[in-house]
């Protein structure tokens, strides 16, 4: 039978934010960000364990109450210098702190994304369960979309059609996983699905919709705490 595990890299800094203070612990609705992912991933039944991947003597994370999780979230000071290299040392720390599979599924997602509900998170195992690749949560691509030269000025308009915004989180089975990530050979890879799409493969898009935003400017905080309060 397979298992479900979740991991969230989040050794970033989050510097897009502006603040001093790593991106996953800025406040949010009176908790630090992080907690929010953490927590909807932990309230799942079908979620054996969720992990998440910290930089080495990260003493903020301390600075917080956890004992909500204590049962099933575990904490892995391996954080690398990229997103893909903190979710390739964490995948392999899991595998040393808990027997996981190469077939077990593993749910990637970002600390900045704290609005992802449980319906959401259902709808991604239940159509990617039975998936020979997996796949990942996404929303077509609805704004017209226009490239920039180097002055900011409009070069072109490009064509929309078939474009989809990746969200996550994203699940791969393990082996996969591990064998997609450790392939990138240096590229730099935004999220898991390119890697997996780098080994030749397709990864499945389950359509998601915005309120599973990411947080990435400081004006999202407002938008993000609007959307937990009418949760």
């Amino acid at each position: 039978m397979e298992n479900f595990f979740a991991l969230i890299p989040a050794a970033g800094s989050g510097s897009r934010m502006g603040d001093e203070l790593p991106k996953q612990y800025l406040s949010l609705a009176g908790k630090p960000m992080i907690y929010h992912a953490v927590r909807t991933l932990c309230s799942s039944p079908r979620l054996a364990c969720v992990f998440v991947v910290l930089a080495s003597g990260d003493g903020e994370w301390l600075r917080h109450d956890w004992s909500d999780f204590s049962g099933k979230l575990v904490v892995l000071e391996c954080g690398g210098a990229t997103r893909a290299e903190s979710v390739l040392n964490g995948l392999q720390a899991a595998r040393e702190a808990m027997s996981i599979d190469d077939g077990d599924w593993v749910l990637v997602h970002d600390a900045a994304r704290p609005c992802l509900d449980k319906m959401q998170l259902d709808k991604l195992m239940d159509e990617l369960a039975g998936d020979e690749v997996g796949g990942l949560l996404a929303v077509p691509v609805a704004d017209t979309l226009k490239r920039s030269d180097s002055s900011k000025r409009v070069e072109r308009t490009e064509f929309r059609e078939n474009l989809w915004q990746a969200q996550t989180p994203q699940m791969f089975r393990y082996k996969l996983l591990v064998e997609a990530l450790s392939k990138t050979d240096g590229v730099t890879m935004t999220d898991d699905a390119g890697a997996v799409e780098a080994l030749g493969l397709h990864p499945k898009l389950v359509l998601s919709d915005a309120r599973n935003l990411k947080i990435t400017y400081p004006q999202d905080l407002a938008l993000a705490e609007l959307i937990l309060g009418n949760s």
